[in-house]
């Protein structure tokens, strides 16, 4: 099919090159002696009313009609793609305006459309190719929306907010490369669909006029003769099906091979650089944060209250159950919730800077160049349709204006800074393996030189030794570049291993903060020694069952009142179901939220 199909689109365009140039002249040259003639060895098609040769005008008119036909569908294509595409990266309300616009568009019949728009722009070829492209963009429009959605809820797309980049930004580098391929197969089959349509607007009288013709007007003229001479109607009409076939097939053959594309090979690497001096202060200070969520069932607050800080050089560990809110509060930070969520806060300050007090624009600066988010999934917070290098220098450029040379130079030293080869950088995010892709990540993150990391359980998907390794560098770039770590995590062991301070966090709430080197025996609040106790220890006995927390987490629905661990607490009290226990002090280093904390003195599963 792929040789039948690229012998077929050959000849197309071949005959829309020399067409003119080697049957024009005997297409436009009348002649009185040979009007209404039928098919003969001098004119193999007959001719027309003019005496004018019908083969060279049925060739001739190669050219018009595929041009025309593709500037159709090219207009259209684009404003229905940067209408439909739009929606992944506008706000929620213009989102909902261009998603009931698409489906108002929708609702009319696209040929119906086409033929009322060419009488209001005037028949003619200009005013048949607008009113075939005005037609085509809800059809695009729709797919670009449905292809961009898949694109919306994207890490990498997170990462391109977060970097501060616009919204043009945004739709040129991360949506419309990831949705360009079945946008490409359709604009290739729509070609065929446009062809046919312009073909009967020009057949009906709306489209190409006198002087000029395509095939669609000479299948108009020999229409009138078909009984007597039914070969000058039929020549136009099957050099439309040709040319519509063609497309078709073209499609299909571009499909197959897209379909069939095997993967590429991946990539090795080692060594490692420093970097950056310290900051003053606290890098990040967050006091009685709360975020509620819009759900189907009501509102819930995933996020209670939660006040952190964090200085330069310091690793702290967010642990908790999935779901007790740690990711939902670093994305609080970064700004990058979901549409329609709510956030307040008394204070909320980065680098010194109150977040608050800034305009929109100067606060997604602030947070692009002073905050770097590692991702939980690093396959998907790389965009795969880009080199390694147009990513780590995106940032750069954008917001330092860096020359592409001197962005590529500091991404090669980034790199260098996560033991990986310069190399790398002509690599796509799929030659990589899981840890290079992470590294990838963390060196991305460098690149705007961040005073805090968040790192969103950066090792999860990984195998053990990869997660020593990327622990390991995390530590190294601390130590080298006085950034500040917020390390989420669900692994208690590796957050008493890697950080300095723990905040244990349950249904939205912080319940202890302590230093790491309690974990092991120093934890008060119960839910944090259930979670310590949980940690599985090569001495423990391989015939009883793992320890667990028990119970499930509480409904965010409808939470009840008093200490949200309570039905699951063995040292409930009957105080804590009436009131929720404040975060007090034990001493100048640790804090719990519970009535009747654990004594210091119980014995508990070493780590």
């Amino acid at each position: 099919m792929a040789w039948v199909t690229a012998a077929m689109l050959t000849s197309l365009v071949v005959l829309a090159l020399v067409g003119p140039l080697v049957w024009g002249a005997s297409a436009d040259r009348p002649d009185p002696s040979a009007v209404l003639q039928g098919p003969s060895a001098a004119h193999p098609f007959g001719t027309d009313n003019l005496g004018r040769d019908l083969l060279a005008r049925v060739l001739t008119a190669t050219r018009s009609s595929l041009f025309l036909a593709l500037a159709a569908v090219l207009l259209g294509a684009t404003g229905g793609v940067l209408l439909g595409a739009s929606t992944a990266v506008v706000g929620l309300r213009a989102r909902r305006l261009l998603s009931g616009l698409i489906n108002l568009l929708l609702a009319f019949p696209a040929l119906l459309v086409a033929m009322f728009l060419a009488v209001v722009f005037g028949a003619g070829a200009g005013g048949a190719v607008l009113a075939l492209a005005v037609a085509g963009v809800p059809g695009f429009a729709r797919l670009a929306q449905t292809l961009a959605a898949g694109v919306a809820g994207t890490d990498h797309l997170a990462a391109g907010r977060v970097l501060g980049l616009r919204r043009h930004r945004l739709l040129w580098r991360h949506v419309l490369p990831n949705i360009a391929e079945p946008l490409l197969l359709s604009t290739t089959t729509a070609a065929g669909t446009a062809l046919v349509a312009l073909s009967g607007l020009s057949f009906l009288g709306l489209g190409v006029q006198p002087p000029g013709y395509d095939w669609g007007q000479l299948l108009n003229q020999g229409l009138t003769r078909i009984y007597a001479a039914p070969l000058p109607a039929l020549a136009p009409g099957l050099a439309i099906v040709y040319a519509a076939l063609t497309f078709q097939l073209l499609g299909e053959v571009l499909a197959g091979s897209v379909a069939r594309r095997g993967p590429a090979t991946r990539t090795p690497a080692p060594t490692l650089a420093p970097s950056g001096p310290a900051e003053d202060g606290l890098v990040l200070q967050v006091e009685d944060l709360h975020v509620e969520l819009p759900t189907p069932d009501g509102t819930i607050r995933p996020v209670r209250g939660v006040s952190l800080a964090l200085r330069p050089g310091e690793i702290v560990g967010l642990v908790g159950e999935s779901g007790s809110g740690k990711s939902l509060t670093a994305f609080a930070i970064a700004d990058l919730l979901p549409p329609g969520a709510r956030v307040s806060r008394r204070t909320l300050r980065l680098l010194g800077v109150d977040l608050a007090a800034l305009t929109p624009k100067e606060r997604d600066h602030h947070l692009a160049t002073g905050l770097a988010v590692i991702f939980q999934n690093p396959a998907s917070a790389l965009n795969p349709s880009l080199r390694v290098a147009t990513q780590l220098t995106e940032t750069a450029r954008a917001h330092r204006g860096a020359s592409r040379a001197q962005a590529a130079s500091e991404a090669s030293d980034a790199l260098r800074r996560v033991a990986l080869p310069p190399a790398l950088l002509r690599s796509r995010p799929h030659q990589l393996s899981g840890g290079q892709r992470q590294r990838v990540m963390i060196a991305s993150g460098l690149m705007v030189r961040p005073g805090l990391i968040i790192a969103d359980e950066p090792t999860t998907a990984l195998d053990v030794t990869v997660q020593r390794q990327i622990i390991r560098l995390m530590s190294d770039i601390r130590r080298d570049t006085s950034a500040a770590i917020l390390f989420i995590s669900h692994d208690v062991a590796l957050v008493g291993e890697f950080c300095e301070r723990v905040l244990v966090m349950y249904a939205g709430t912080i319940v202890e903060a302590l230093p790491a080197d309690r974990l092991t025996a120093g934890t008060r609040h119960p839910y944090t020694r259930a979670l310590v106790e949980s940690v599985p220890d090569l001495t423990a006995d391989r015939d009883r069952p793992l320890p667990t927390v028990p119970g499930t987490p509480p409904d965010l629905l409808s939470p009840a009142p008093g200490c949200p661990f309570a039905p699951r607490c063995p040292r409930r009290q009957d105080r804590c179901a009436e009131e929720a226990p404040p975060l007090e002090d034990l001493d100048a280093v640790h804090r719990v939220a519970c009535w009747n904390p654990v004594p210091v003195a119980a014995e508990v599963v070493a780590l």
